[in-house]
């Protein structure tokens, strides 16, 4: 008999959770691994909810486990605070991309971040707490800022499509 997969609402939320690879929420957890069971996770980005990441054993039960748990705050639950960072492998918050686009009238963290992926210099999969790229995250983030003080974002139109899954 095979496991079921987790399924795929979150327990506190009833919103539909992203896969995550099981690497992730190791490398993300504060608390003692021994917690972590041989089950498929899912990630809520919902931002009110207090679960990050949930699992269903094979027999019906719940895992869940909250920020609380984790090593770092998660951008989808506070998508607009300033101090909690959009992407974790180079540490940019909107706090930092604000303060860019101030200095320099224009944000470049889409190119940075492109060049390091293009550089093999990114773990989004260990780092990022969604265990995927944060470029689309970023995107949005630099959009909202954008709008909010009349700046220019620096995007291309060739750093778009490439290596974004956020």
């Amino acid at each position: 008999m095979t496991s079921r997969p987790a399924r795929a609402a979150c327990p506190t939320c009833g919103q539909t959770g992203r896969p995550v690879d099981t690497i992730t929420v190791k490398a993300l957890l504060s608390v003692p691994l021994t917690e972590v069971r041989d089950v498929p996770y899912r990630f809520c980005r919902t931002p009110d909810c207090p679960t990050v990441y949930y699992a269903a054993g094979s027999t019906g039960e719940t895992q869940t486990f909250d920020e609380a748990a984790l090593r770092e705050r998660v951008h989808q639950k506070h998508p607009t605070d300033d101090d909690v960072f959009v992407c974790y492998c180079f540490r940019h918050t909107p706090s930092t991309i604000r303060a860019e686009l101030l200095q320099t009238g224009r944000s470049t963290v889409v190119e940075r971040i492109t060049a390091g992926i293009d550089a093999d210099q990114c773990a989004c999969d260990i780092r990022n707490p969604q265990g995927t790229c944060c470029l689309g995250n970023v995107r949005t983030v630099v959009k909202r800022i954008v709008e909010s003080t009349g700046a220019h974002s620096g995007v291309s139109r060739g750093d778009r499509d490439r290596h974004e899954d956020g």
